[in-house]
């Protein structure tokens, strides 16, 4: 149950601090591969700070979902925001003082990664509690429509920015961000009661035991895990093929806005649309990504690869938004940070893996026979889902979990 005062404001709270969070993500994205290059870095070093960045989420997703579940999740996303805005200005500082030093930015990286790691299962917890359960689907949509705009409009601004003041000040920037999602942390009032701790282990075998006792949940993991090792290898293919068969930087610009997009409207769809199976009708929306993956096969054109990446990139952003909003009407509030960690683990593991893969295949078996591969699995993966009773049965109407938040504009107990 949640206690305390839970207020309309809390969750415009939570927006206006996560819009400025993934705005300043933005920046940091350019900035970072800025920043190395004109060092001297090259390649190779980028991959190695974007390596330490994986390993650290690996090592900390786990257990950053116990302690959103042990503690009140704002005061998780209070210290992992202090802890990224300390090694992104960090950052800031070593290039704009001239320096370079590989070791220190992997190790600064991998720090800023690691509280992320705490903070994602910590927001997860927390966006249950800011309203009632008719409105966890739209407020889903919602700060998933923010976070898609942002993921757009950010890395052009940070572009911007950085071409004319320095990466140090794409760096400031985003750390700046980190400070604005802390204070809006700080002032949320919704608080949730907390159950005894039972020790490290017990409680990440617990995550897992919520998993295994719901087919829809056990099957829905599972197939995102296969699903992400297949994406992992598409996304580095579709890059060469837009690259040198489409029209080169303009045409990959032109596609990666249109998955953008993509994305936006199909948030903006799940924000309308409120099926009262709504995790069937994610997965069914799931199957339009394949589409994106098979144009660059065929007909191999940019109209039809930028019309297939707005079609699956909708289909992907509203199913996003089925599968939290199942997990945080079926799941238990007190394992609910838990189930979000190792959901979130199988996508770091298998999406590096596919990533890694994805040059051997081609140079194996030719870019398109893999991509046709690929796509193939992406929709066995969001098939496979349905054929379980309870991803197609599950509803919204009668939650599984008798756990009624109190609404925003009533104190709790």
């Amino acid at each position: 149950m949640f206690r305390g005062m839970s207020r309309p404001s809390d969750f415009r709270l939570l927006a206006a601090g996560m819009t400025l969070s993934w705005l300043g993500g933005g920046f940091q994205t350019v900035a970072l591969a800025v920043a190395v290059i004109v060092a001297g870095g090259g390649a190779r070093d980028l991959g190695l700070v974007m390596a330490a960045s994986v390993v650290a989420m690996l090592a900390c997703t786990l257990f950053g979902g116990v302690w959103a579940d042990r503690v009140q999740p704002t005061r998780v996303m209070v210290l992992s925001d202090a802890v990224r805005f300390a090694a992104t200005g960090g950052m800031a500082l070593m290039f704009g003082a001239g320096g370079y030093h590989l070791p220190v930015l992997c190790g600064l990286a991998a720090i800023s990664a690691g509280a992320g790691s705490f903070f994602n299962p910590a927001m997860t917890s927390l966006k249950p509690m800011l309203v009632s359960v008719e409105r966890r689907q739209s407020t889903n949509a919602t700060l998933s429509l923010l976070q898609t705009t942002c993921a757009v409009i950010g890395p052009a601004i940070g572009g911007v920015v950085i071409a004319r003041f320095g990466a140090p000040v794409g760096f400031a920037v985003n750390a700046i961000s980190f400070l604005a999602s802390l204070a809006a942390a700080l002032l949320i009032r919704a608080r949730a009661d907390r159950a005894p701790r039972t020790g490290m282990l017990s409680e990440l075998g617990e995550g897992w035991r919520e998993i295994r006792s719901r087919d829809w949940l056990l099957v829905g993991v599972l197939a995102a895990t296969v699903y992400h090792v297949a994406n992992g290898v598409i996304l580095v293919l579709v890059q060469v093929v837009a690259i040198e068969r489409l029209g080169g930087a303009s045409a990959a610009g032109l596609i990666a806005s249109a998955e953008g997009l993509g994305g936006v409207l199909g948030a903006a769809a799940a924000i309308r649309f409120r099926p009262r199976r709504l995790l069937r009708a994610g997965w069914l929306t799931l199957l339009l990504m394949p589409l994106w993956a098979f144009a660059y096969v065929w007909p191999a054109v940019l109209v039809a690869v930028v019309a297939g990446a707005i079609i699956g990139y909708a289909g992907l952003s509203f199913f996003s938004v089925a599968w939290e909003t199942a997990i945080q009407d079926h799941v238990p509030h007190r394992s609910l940070g838990k189930v979000a960690s190792w959901d979130q683990l199988t996508s770091f593991i298998a999406m590096p893996l596919g990533n890694a893969l994805a040059g051997p295949l081609a140079a194996a078996y030719g870019i398109d026979p893999v991509l046709v591969v690929c796509g193939l699995v992406l929709l066995g993966a969001s098939v496979t889902p349905l054929l379980v009773r309870g991803s197609r049965r599950l509803t919204r109407s009668e939650p599984a979990v008798p756990e009624l938040p109190i609404p925003a504009d009533v104190p709790g107990t």
